[in-house]
């Protein structure tokens, strides 16, 4: 395989990570698309602690399940992605609205958020091997109205 063949296998399986597991909710998935020592280094959404097992599908598939339990209409759109070597790069828009407990401690707020994500891969044997992540968790909790907005300042 070339490298322009393994940079398209690699950004399709990034892509299978966005619209199996979030979008269509498809937990099997994980199992096919993450390595058996697959490595979340993302610090879970709103700082929270990981919810399962630091390694492996299963990680995935409850960081999923999780998720979608805040924010059941959860969906993510894929805005850009590029591929370099064994790295996949994708910018993510993520819409939803909580009506779930946030962080299974807070009642629902009931409000959307839009948030755009930076997600990084490592990618092995055709799996996701390591996921690194940076998102606006202070804006989506303005959003939600979680935390208030500087003086002055509108959500």
């Amino acid at each position: 395989m070339d490298a322009n063949d393994a940079h398209s296998a690699n950004k399709a399986l990034v892509s299978r990570w966005v619209e199996d597991v979030f979008n269509r909710r498809d937990n099997e998935a994980c199992s096919a698309i993450a390595a058996d020592a697959y490595e979340e280094h993302a610090v879970a959404p709103f700082g929270q602690a990981a919810p399962g097992p630091v390694n492996g599908p299963q990680n995935l598939q409850l960081t999923a399940e999780w998720l979608i339990a805040q924010f059941p209409d959860l969906h993510m759109t894929i805005e850009a992605m590029v591929a370099e070597g064994d790295t996949v790069a994708v910018r993510i828009l993520s819409t939803g609205t909580n009506l779930g407990p946030l962080n299974g401690v807070m009642p629902p707020t009931g409000k959307p958020f839009r948030a755009t994500q930076s997600h990084w891969f490592r990618i092995a044997n055709g799996r996701l091997a390591e996921h690194w992540a940076t998102r606006d968790d202070l804006g989506t909790m303005l959003q939600l109205g979680v935390i208030p907005p500087p003086a002055g300042r509108r959500p």
